[in-house]
């Protein structure tokens, strides 16, 4: 049957005609034929072969299947995962981010790099820390206002009495005093205490030499000592100032 012109030759690609013209087989690629003596040039192929090796060792053996542990250990090991556990360096960012061993083993067999595991304790000192602070806070405030509602008779009383506490201090104290006293069962009751009795007067008699009076308790409120760093010494002197100012309250 005659061959249909319109269709492909059998080998699906045209026919190299000038490799057929200069006698070079059709596989030799031009750069490695020399027309001249009709022969491969094998120093060109023996060149470009060395560049392709050098190229080659360059590029990290790949595992050929899941059990090839020591082809993985070996990449993992150019990454930077040191031999063992004990060879993280961690910088450390906070005090209660310090490098644990457990951690560092379990991260070690997963196969994370130093900068990998630098990068966790970063983010736990960076992110965690402050949502466990935030949680403490809340827990805390949570223990005060139950002690606050046992101190007044109940949830109730003690709901009605927080607004009318917190109207009075916010209409009669600096707002960093009454944040603070707002902050901690003993300043709450102690607002409570004040606001019962009215402004609380001078003290001037039955006082023990040195006692803060109502003008240096109210100064040492401003302190950020009391306010802000929360020091259990100096809260505690201001706590029993107004416990000495209204002994029968």
């Amino acid at each position: 049957m005659p061959e249909n012109l319109l269709e492909p030759d059998s080998s699906g690609a045209p026919a190299d005609t000038a490799a057929k013209s200069s006698g070079r087989p059709a596989d030799v690629p031009e750069k490695f034929w020399d027309a001249d003596k009709g022969e491969i040039r094998v120093d060109a192929l023996l060149k470009s072969y060395r560049e392709l090796e050098r190229r080659l060792s360059k590029t990290l053996p790949l595992p050929e299947g899941d059990d090839d542990q020591e082809a993985r250990s070996r990449i993992l090991r150019a990454l930077g995962w040191p031999d063992s556990a004990d060879g993280y360096v961690i910088e450390q960012r906070h005090p209660l981010t310090g490098p644990d061993p457990d951690i560092n083993r379990k991260l070690h067999d997963a196969g994370f790099t130093s900068r990998q595991v630098q990068l966790v304790y970063d983010l736990a000192a960076e992110r965690l820390l402050p949502l466990i602070a935030e949680a403490a806070a809340e827990f805390e405030a949570d223990r005060e206002r139950q002690r606050l509602a046992e101190h007044f008779g109940g949830p109730e009383r003690f709901q009605r009495i927080a607004r009318e506490v917190g109207a009075w201090g916010r209409a009669n104290l600096a707002p960093p005093v009454f944040e603070a006293l707002a902050a901690t069962f003993d300043g709450v009751v102690a607002m409570s205490r004040m606001m019962e009795k009215g402004e609380p007067r001078l003290a001037t008699r039955g006082e023990p030499d040195g006692a803060p009076d109502e003008t240096e308790l109210r100064r040492m409120m401003r302190d950020p000592r009391y306010w802000q760093k929360r020091e259990p010494d100096f809260v505690g002197r201001v706590t029993e100032g107004f416990r000495r100012l209204f002994p029968n309250a």
